[in-house]
Formats: C-alpha cells, sequence, structure tokens
C-alpha cells in the first residue's frame, strides 16, 4: 500500500512565498498597487490568474469555482485593474458530518498594474464554468513627435 502525506511542507513554501508576494511585497515594490483611500483589505484566499498578452488585446484569467459571478467586482482605478469578491462556505453546520474542509471560502482581492498600451475604457469581463475572464483591449502608443526649441 502506497502511502502519500497530505503535507507537503516544500509546497507549503510555495504557497506562502506567493501569499507575501501577492499581498505585502506587491504594496511595497508597486505603490500604484495599493489605494491610500480606502481601509487595508485582506484576502482570506487567492484566485489563480493567468496573464497572456495577443497582438490586440491582454487577457487574464482567473480561476474562481463557485464563486457566484453576482459576488465578484471588477474595478479600474489609476491604471490598477482590481478583482474581488467572496466565495460562500458550503458548510453550514459543524454537525453536518463533515471530516474535513479543504476548500475555502471567504473574501479575495488581487490587484494588477496594467501598461499604458491598455485601453482602459473597454475592458470586459465574463465568467464561464468558474473562469473569469477579463479582456483589456491594446491601444496605439502616443507618437514621439519632436518639439521644436525656440529663443525668445
Amino acid at each position: 500500500m502506497h502511502y502519500e502525506p497530505r503535507y507537503r511542507p516544500v509546497r507549503s513554501l510555495g504557497l506562502l512565498s506567493r501569499l507575501l508576494q501577492d499581498q505585502e511585497l506587491e504594496g511595497l515594490l508597486n505603490p500604484a498597487a495599493t489605494n491610500s483611500h480606502e481601509p487595508e483589505r485582506v484576502s482570506d484566499w487567492l484566485p489563480a490568474v493567468d496573464i497572456r498578452e495577443e497582438d490586440d488585446r491582454f487577457e487574464l484569467s482567473a480561476d474562481l469555482p463557485g464563486v457566484d459571478p453576482e459576488n465578484i467586482t471588477v474595478t479600474m482605478e489609476d491604471g490598477v485593474l482590481s478583482i474581488q469578491g467572496s466565495r460562500n462556505s458550503q458548510v453550514t453546520d459543524e454537525t453536518d458530518g463533515y471530516q474535513r474542509y479543504e476548500r475555502v471560502s471567504g473574501k479575495f482581492l488581487r490587484r494588477f498594474t496594467l501598461p499604458d498600451t491598455a485601453n482602459d475604457e473597454e475592458i470586459s469581463a465574463t465568467t464561464k464554468q468558474g473562469v473569469l475572464t477579463v479582456s483589456i483591449p491594446k491601444q496605439a502608443r502616443p507618437q514621439v513627435r519632436k518639439i521644436d526649441v525656440k529663443s525668445t
């Protein structure tokens, strides 16, 4: 009989590193990722996110299984895209017969600083089968133009 332990210390260190990077260091390394006008928010869990760049857009996909689309908010402010929401617990009572809880519930918050080529006026978001897809169209970079210097 093969026994595989449920606890994997090396994996736990990777998750801890990801948590620190996403929540604490993001604000330290990128001040635009935090908003000083609102109280600090704490995430109970962090959805996995893939970001892909296409010729005409950026596409962000977040795994949000079990999250009602009505509980998801996508906002754009000062070049920072925020995805936040909550997943409600399926456990309603301690006597439901559960022996183990592994599915996390609670609030989540992810923030992403968008490049200057992102068209923040045309962002769209859809959900399908527990995956949130945010499409961010690109806009042309302003052309460099020469400005004549005049003597007065």
